[in-house]
């Protein structure tokens, strides 16, 4: 009675090892048709130091002195609502950054960690540890 009955054990577990790595393989990303290839930005000394770089709202400018020269501002995400430390005078545009998700055909992940304030930290605008509530 001992070997049929570990048969069926086995067969039982080779049934629920097959289910649960099928449901894993549904649950895997599908392939992209092209890989995503960042833009090269080219770097240049030609500017100088204390020329501000043009206004880009998918990278807005961090820079900072001084905390006063942090603000929290909306900047977007493929989801939406994303607030983030940057500079006061930053342009933001959140649906620029929607619409370069749309064009690269890519989501993002939804909920943000809620921000009141910021810190200018090694010349860069950041917000406090995380900590505070996901919404």
């Amino acid at each position: 009675m001992g070997a049929p009955s570990t048969r069926r054990l086995r067969h039982l577990v080779s049934a629920i090892v097959a289910t649960a790595l099928l449901a894993l393989a549904a649950c895997a990303a599908p392939a992209t048709s092209a890989p995503v290839v960042a833009d090269p930005t080219p770097v240049s000394d030609a500017s100088p130091r204390g020329t501000p770089l043009p206004a880009n709202p998918l990278q807005p400018d961090r820079s900072c002195r001084v905390d006063a020269d942090c603000a929290v501002k909306n900047v977007g995400n493929c989801c939406g609502y994303q607030p983030a430390c940057v500079n006061a005078n930053a342009q933001v545009d959140p649906q620029a950054v929607q619409a370069d998700c749309a064009r690269r055909g890519i989501a993002g992940v939804c909920g943000f960690v809620e921000i009141e304030a910021c810190s200018c930290v090694n010349s860069r605008c950041e917000a406090p540890s995380p900590g505070s509530l996901l919404r």
